[in-house]
């Protein structure tokens, strides 16, 4: 493991990358949607229900949370990052709302930016609060004793391992080497002492691969599909390399595909199935619900508010959110979250 200096300053000038352009440019998939547009709710003219009988609220990771959003892994590891996990976590606090830090390899590497991923339970003492690391991470045995050190840095309720192998392929300091991530997330499930997450980064987990992580014991799955932010695009935008555009900008499974595909093996394993990537508002993490989703996770949106506009801004969409949800819960005639996971949606034709 490379723990010099020049090795942290490297993933540190990465990560402020990573959030600049996620705030300031358009990172988006161009020719590809998470698919939400495709579905609608029937409207129910005779609901049976007062609104003020509607509950949000839920459990994940065995905490209480408002509604079922996160806000999913972004950042850590680099100094502006201290103050955005800690106004993240502060608005997560207030709404009881679980969230993700962003990726710990640095912490792995050396201790200097520690208090960028600590600022986050320091913000949120009571929340569900996830640690991250990479999959390339994972599949080195001489880190699999090391795992528990960044679950403990940050009190975590769960390691989510991402697997990224476009991002890494595209990334100029990369290293798309996967043989291995397999036993390596088979190993933190028996070893790590909480729950293990696999997500995606943006280009979606199909069934087959879903199946096999739920074989090795994973107990949650977020889908992290296509449609929201594209990593490859961000990697691109880094590279200035023009040639990869059209080839991988837009490459991924969609976030409502992955949904259709994993909910299925429900009748099989007992998990929680996270839906993320282009989620953009209130409705989709209705829809999400409705299509198998136990949760939704959000990053970029979010992300993007609060450093535009502050954390009063963040606040109140979230609210916002909560209340679009809310809205369509009334409109199909549920009170609980449990019952919206079996309303009918409509599907149009693309």
């Amino acid at each position: 493991m490379n723990t010099s200096p020049t090795s942290s300053g490297k993933t540190s000038s990465r990560k402020r990358d990573h959030v600049e352009l996620c705030v300031e440019s358009d990172v988006s998939f161009r020719q590809k949607t998470s698919g939400f547009e495709r579905f609608e709710f029937v409207h129910n003219a005779l609901p049976e229900i007062d609104f003020v009988e509607i509950s949000t609220a839920t459990t994940f990771l065995g905490k209480s949370v408002s509604f079922p959003l996160m806000i999913s892994c972004m950042t850590g590891g680099y100094d502006e990052a201290e103050r955005i996990n800690r106004e993240i976590a502060e608005v997560c606090e207030s709404l009881q709302l679980p969230m993700g830090v962003g990726s710990q390899r640095q912490a792995l590497e050396n201790s200097v930016h520690h208090a960028t991923f600590q600022a986050a339970r320091r913000g949120a003492p009571t929340i569900a609060l996830v640690s991250n690391i990479g999959a390339t991470e994972v599949a080195k045995p001489h880190l699999w004793n090391k795992m528990h050190c960044i679950v403990d840095l940050i009190e975590a309720d769960a390691l989510t391992v991402h697997l990224n192998p476009l991002q890494e392929l595209l990334q100029p300091e990369g290293s798309p080497t996967f043989r291995g991530v397999l036993a390596g997330i088979e190993h933190l499930v028996k070893t790590v002492g909480v729950p293990i997450i696999v997500k995606e980064v943006g280009a979606g987990i199909s069934s087959k691969v879903a199946a096999r992580l739920l074989d090795a014991g994973v107990a949650v799955i977020d889908v992290a599909g296509a449609g929201g932010t594209s990593w490859a695009g961000v990697e691109i935008l880094r590279t200035e390399n023009p040639q990869m555009v059209d080839a991988f900008w837009d490459w991924g499974i969609p976030t409502v595909d992955c949904l259709r595909q994993i909910f299925v093996l429900k009748h099989a394993h007992s998990f929680s199935l996270i839906a993320s990537g282009g989620v953009h508002s209130g409705m989709d993490v209705a829809k999400s619900l409705a299509l198998g989703a136990d949760m939704t996770g959000v990053a970029r949106v979010m992300l993007q508010i609060l450093m535009q506009s502050g954390q009063q801004a963040l606040h109140d969409l979230l609210i916002a959110w909560q209340r679009q949800l809310q809205s369509v819960m009334f409109l199909t005639g549920v009170a609980t979250i449990a019952e919206l996971q079996t309303v009918e949606l409509l599907e149009h034709p693309v």
